[in-house]
């Protein structure tokens, strides 16, 4: 796993083998943000199944003021840490050592609202749709944010983010994996 483009692009990310981290798939990264190159640039982001920063990472690397990392488990929290270290871009983050829906809290109670979320939680876990839920309650987006998922279940997570108020700006899929790019309405 490495940075693909910016001030990092080339860095080796450290990663945790097993089935409690599924780091984005480079090519999928890539199609990311070639999609959204160019609104990253000065944005506020926040990763919330962060994993190893990976996805963070990227955005600062290319160009984002800010990014807000999530990550309930310890080990995967020391390896962002260190990859952050690595890449030289500790300076521009905030890292979370709690679960989501805590997290969503924290953004809540000191007024925080970002220009990208980047949601990749445990695959069949059921978090996206509620995160999302939380997200627009909360009001955590701005004007012209986007909420972007990453998930192995497309039509599952489409069918239950019908009846929330927001649209579904674009979907991509690679594989297995699909992107599903939210947007107010």
């Amino acid at each position: 796993m490495r940075v693909i483009s910016g001030t990092a692009r080339g860095t080796k990310l450290k990663s945790i083998e097993g089935w409690s981290t599924r780091p984005t798939l480079d090519r999928v990264k890539e199609s990311l943000f070639n999609i959204i190159q160019d609104n990253i640039k000065d944005s506020v982001m926040l990763d919330l199944f962060s994993g190893s920063g990976a996805i963070a990472i990227e955005f600062l690397s290319r160009g984002a003021k800010k990014a807000y990392l999530c990550e309930k488990n310890f080990s995967s929290i020391k390896m962002i840490y260190e990859n952050l270290e690595r890449t030289r871009l500790k300076d521009k983050t905030i890292v979370i050592n709690k679960d989501y829906k805590k997290c969503l809290d924290i953004m809540q109670k000191e007024e925080i609202k970002f220009d990208f979320i980047f949601l990749d939680p445990p695959y069949r876990a059921d978090f996206a749709v509620d995160a999302t839920k939380r997200i627009l309650e909360k009001n955590l987006l701005k004007e012209k944010g986007t909420i972007i998922i990453e998930t192995d279940d497309e039509k599952r997570e489409l069918l239950e983010i019908e009846d929330l108020d927001i649209k579904i700006d674009d979907i991509r899929k690679y594989g297995r994996v699909n992107l599903i790019f939210l947007k107010k309405q």
